[in-house]
């Protein structure tokens, strides 16, 4: 006969009850902490991903762009057309385009030269003012024979790049003869040098050469 004396070390339901108890304590913690690495490894999924699908143009920089950039002299000497920038490391408008400057050189450099040359070497004093830069970015397009056919000034928008760099690399007009962005003004003393009449505004253009 089972022992029913409530005295008795062993009691059955006593014993239930306790089992279950411990049985939803240790059920609850494992789901704690099932879910609490469940949320790690999809945090640490979601930063694999993120730095997985970031492209090289997200930290690109001016200096690493002007390093692998094609020099002047050899894109002249080259068959190929040529956008050539006019740039400094201090201007905030050349910084913020240089993200979408390297993903066009990635997708165009097989075709077009990407070269760029900074205003403040004196070294491109003469092209700074044969070509009248006073606002940067100024960008020079550059038919295959070296004949500057057009040039735009400030902050471009990366489909307007895109469809002049299409239409430099196939040789036909470029689309766009007029655009507006931002630029930031090239020193006083370059400004200030002779150049030709009816000097070119600081707002951002477009404007095909004669």
């Amino acid at each position: 006969m089972a022992n029913t004396d409530p005295r008795s070390p062993v009691n059955p339901e006593s014993t239930a009850v306790t089992d279950g108890s411990v049985t939803n304590v240790s059920g609850r913690r494992f789901r704690m902490i099932r879910n609490g690495v469940i949320a790690a490894v999809a945090v640490l999924l979601s930063t694999i991903i993120f730095l997985g699908t970031r492209t090289p143009s997200a930290s690109a920089s001016l200096a690493s762009l002007a390093e692998t950039a094609t020099p002047f002299d050899a894109a002249l000497a080259n068959p190929k057309p040529s956008l050539v920038e006019f740039y400094a490391n201090w201007c905030t408008s050349c910084q913020a385009m240089a993200g979408d400057m390297a993903e066009l050189r990635d997708t165009y450099g097989d075709r077009i030269n990407f070269v760029m040359l900074n205003v403040d070497n004196s070294k491109w004093l003469p092209e700074v003012l044969k070509y009248r830069v006073d606002g940067i970015p100024h960008f020079l397009f550059m038919n295959d024979e070296g004949e500057a056919i057009a040039t735009s000034i400030g902050e471009q928008p990366k489909t307007v790049l895109t469809a002049n760099l299409d239409a430099l690399s196939a040789g036909q007009p470029l689309p766009y003869v007029q655009s507006q962005g931002r630029s930031s003004a090239v020193d006083a003393e370059v400004r200030s040098a002779p150049v030709q009449d009816d000097p070119r505004s600081h707002g951002a253009q477009v404007v095909t050469q004669n």
